[in-house]
C-alpha cells in the first residue's frame, strides 16, 4: 500500500471510530480526537475531569471499537505493584512432583490498560507503570517480560478530590503524551445523555480498528515531513516555558517554576504529524502545533506559588505563550 493510500485509510479508520463511539458518547469530539492522535502516535493519555463525565465509559467504548485486548485496573490506596504486574507463585510439577516458581501475569499484560483513578494509589504502585509505559516490558525478580504490542495506558483522575489521593510525580506525568481535560457537556448534549442513558436500549459497539492498523498509522506518521519553520516554532514554544532559559520572558519567570523538557518537543512533533494526516495534509503546519500545545504541555509545567495565588492556571499560561511566541515564516528554497 502506498503512503497516500495508507493516509486515506487512516482517515477512514478515524471516521469509523467516531461513528462507533457516537453510539455511546455524546459530544466530546476534541477529547476523542486527542485520544486517537495519542494512540496513533504510540503514546499514552491521562484524562482528567470531575466525576460523571464518562471518562471511564469513553476508554471502555474505545477499547470495544478496537480489536485490542483490554483490562481495567481500579486504583485504590491498598493496591500493590504485584497486583498490576503479576507475581511468582509456587506450583507443583505433575510429572516430577517438584515445586517451582511460575510467573502469574497481572492485568498489565494487555494492549489497552484503563488505569482508573490513578491518583488514588500510592507512588510505589504508580511507579509500577513507569517501566511498562516507557520500555514496554515488565521486570519481576530477575526476569523481564515483554508486553503485547501495541501497548497503551489510558489513565483517569479526578482533579477536585484531595483526601486519599496521591498526585502523580512529574516524572510519571511526563510519560503521558497528552493530559486531556474532559469538560462538562453543553445543555443540549446533556439532554441527549439523559435521554440515552435512562431508556431501555443500550447501543453495542463493533470493533472497527485493528492493532495492525494502529501500528501502520504510527509508522506512517513518522514519515510525515516537518518544515524547518514548524520545528523552529516547536522549539521556541517549548523553550519559552523554561524560566531559567536565557532570554526567558518576565511573564514566564513570574508564573513558572519549571518548564517542559525535550520530550515535550518530541511529543508535539509526533502528535502534529498524526493530526496533519487526519486533516488530509502530507506535512505538519504551525496550526497543528497550536491545536495540540495545550494537552501536550499542561502536565509538564509547574506554576509558581504566585501564579496559584493569583488564580493563574497552567492552561492560561500555555495560551498566553502561544500568543506571545513569534511564529517563524516559512523558508523559501
Amino acid at each position: 500500500m502506498s503512503d497516500s493510500a495508507a493516509a486515506a485509510a487512516l482517515v477512514e479508520s478515524y471516521n469509523r471510530l467516531k461513528t462507533a463511539l457516537a453510539k455511546r458518547i455524546v459530544g466530546q469530539e476534541a477529547v476523542i480526537e486527542q485520544v486517537f492522535i495519542a494512540l496513533a502516535a504510540g503514546g499514552h493519555s491521562l484524562l482528567e475531569g470531575v466525576p460523571g463525565l464518562a471518562k471511564t465509559l469513553l476508554v471502555k467504548s474505545l477499547a470495544d471499537a478496537m480489536h485490542l485486548g483490554f483490562r481495567r485496573i481500579q486504583f485504590t490506596p491498598d493496591l500493590m505493584p504485584a497486583d498490576i504486574t503479576g507475581t511468582e507463585i509456587i506450583q507443583e510439577d505433575a510429572e516430577t512432583g517438584r515445586r517451582k516458581l511460575v510467573f502469574q501475569q497481572g492485568p498489565i499484560f494487555s494492549q489497552i490498560i484503563l488505569a482508573d483513578e490513578i491518583n488514588r494509589t500510592p507512588p510505589k504502585t504508580q511507579a509500577a507503570l513507569l517501566e511498562a509505559m516507557q520500555e514496554k516490558h515488565v521486570t519481576v525478580g530477575q526476569q523481564t517480560y515483554e508486553l503485547p504490542k501495541p501497548f497503551f495506558v489510558l489513565a483517569t483522575q479526578n482533579p477536585i478530590e484531595q483526601e486519599g489521593t496521591y498526585p502523580l510525580p512529574e516524572a510519571q506525568k511526563d510519560r503521558f503524551l497528552f493530559l486531556i481535560r474532559v469538560d462538562y457537556p453543553s445543555r443540549e448534549e446533556e439532554r441527549d445523555i439523559v435521554s440515552r442513558t435512562t431508556g431501555g436500549v443500550q447501543e453495542e459497539i463493533e470493533a472497527v480498528i485493528t492493532a495492525e492498523e494502529l501500528q501502520a498509522a504510527n509508522a506512517l506518521a513518522r514519515k510525515v515531513p516537518v518544515p524547518d519553520h514548524v520545528t523552529d516554532f516547536v522549539l521556541d514554544l517549548v523553550r519559552a516555558t523554561r524560566p531559567n532559559e536565557p532570554g526567558a520572558l518576565p511573564y514566564v519567570k513570574e508564573m513558572l517554576s519549571w518548564g517542559a523538557g525535550p520530550r515535550a518537543s518530541q511529543m508535539l512533533v509526533l502528535a502534529g504529524k498524526v493530526r496533519a494526516l487526519l486533516q488530509g495534509r502530507t506535512h505538519v503546519t504551525i496550526d497543528d502545533i497550536e491545536a495540540l500545545a495545550m494537552p501536550a504541555l499542561r502536565h509538564r509545567l509547574v506554576p509558581t506559588f504566585h501564579a496559584e495565588a493569583e488564580g493563574v492556571t497552567v492552561d492560561m499560561i500555555v495560551k498566553e505563550l502561544i500568543a506571545k511566541v513569534k511564529k517563524p515564516e516559512a523558508r523559501v528554497l
